[in-house]
């Protein structure tokens, strides 16, 4: 599955931003702090977005389940 690959239901971000795409989540992973990115909580996330992107299927699912997760862990990160 290309990281083109958009999202059932875009991920929201504060200020009315939103992730469409496993390659915009992906960003927004990488964009964040190295010791942020390094929280459990992202670890998780990323891995579901390579898994989607690798695999495809149900990942899809999780990986946006993973980074909403990760996005509400923490509220500041957003």
């Amino acid at each position: 599955m290309p990281w083109s690959t958009p999202f059932d239901d875009p991920i929201p971000l504060r200020g009315g931003r939103k992730l469409a795409t496993l390659q915009q989540a992906a960003d927004y992973v990488m964009a964040l702090p190295e010791e942020v990115q390094h929280e459990a909580h992202w670890q998780v996330a990323v891995e579901n977005l390579i898994n989607a992107a690798e695999t495809g299927g149900g990942w899809l699912m999780f990986a946006r389940i993973a980074m909403l997760r990760a996005l509400n862990a923490d509220p500041k990160d957003r």
